[in-house]
């Protein structure tokens, strides 16, 4: 299996679109306030008034009203926009904002969506100015790769070596590290899940938006972070606090 663990190619752009648009449809916007990563978030405002979120769909994590949002999905831009966001539907491959524009930039769940992740950091670099934060999560391990991973429309999961050699590469010191989402290790209930969302997708989106996210926010964990990129034995997702050289 390559360390990237990418995937036979696949129209991903078309995947992501049509599956974010059904998701995005059948629910409404979230507050920020309300996820773990907010205590994160609000501690950087103070200095981060050029703001940018890709692909937050209705779950942003950084303030709605003035920060500059990229989607895939019309469906979430509207909503973001009707909130006092400047979204704009668009792909992480082609921003389409200045050289060095942005103080914070936030990816959560996104990047591994791309097959050229090479792109995707050059353009986040170029964005971000000198001195700026990438907020970050990605899923890793190769070997933890799961039919969910295709049906949600990954392109890989990380090894940790090949990531922080990545953002290395493109400008990046990652600063902190913590456990990040959910830590699946039940591959009989991931099957199941995968199953309804191909065969029954309308009804599954339903039950995610309705029942398991609600009962997902509750029960959230406070996010532990560790200098640099933590051990990650175990450990299915992170999120990255990085700065740009």
């Amino acid at each position: 299996m390559p360390e990237s663990s990418v995937r036979p190619l696949r129209d991903l752009t078309a995947i992501n679109r049509d599956f974010y648009n059904a998701l995005w449809a059948a629910t409404s916007l979230e507050r920020p306030e309300r996820f773990n990563t907010w205590p994160l978030v609000s501690g950087l405002l103070p200095q981060s008034t050029a703001r940018l979120e890709i692909g937050p769909g209705l779950r942003p994590r950084l303030p709605v009203a003035g920060t500059h949002f990229v989607d895939l999905s019309a469906v979430a831009v509207a909503q973001l926009n009707a909130r006092e966001g400047r979204a704009v539907v668009g792909e992480i491959t082609a921003l389409p904002f200045a050289r060095e524009q942005f103080d914070l930039v936030a990816a959560f769940d996104v990047i591994e969506h791309v097959e050229d992740d090479r792109q995707v950091l050059t353009e986040l670099a170029r964005v971000l100015k000198a001195g700026g934060v990438l907020l970050c999560s990605v899923p890793l391990h190769a070997s933890h790769w799961t039919t969910f991973d295709a049906c949600v429309g990954h392109a890989r999961r990380y090894d940790p070596a090949v990531l922080q050699a990545l953002l290395t590469e493109y400008g990046f010191v990652i600063e902190k590290s913590a456990v990040f989402g959910m830590q699946p290790n039940n591959p009989r209930l991931l099957d199941y899940g995968v199953r309804m969302l191909t065969r029954k997708r309308r009804q599954a989106l339903h039950w995610y938006n309705w029942v398991f996210m609600p009962l997902g926010m509750l029960f959230q964990k406070k996010l532990t972070f560790v200098p640099g990129l933590m051990p990650t034995e175990g450990v299915h997702e992170v999120v990255l606090v990085c700065h740009k050289r």
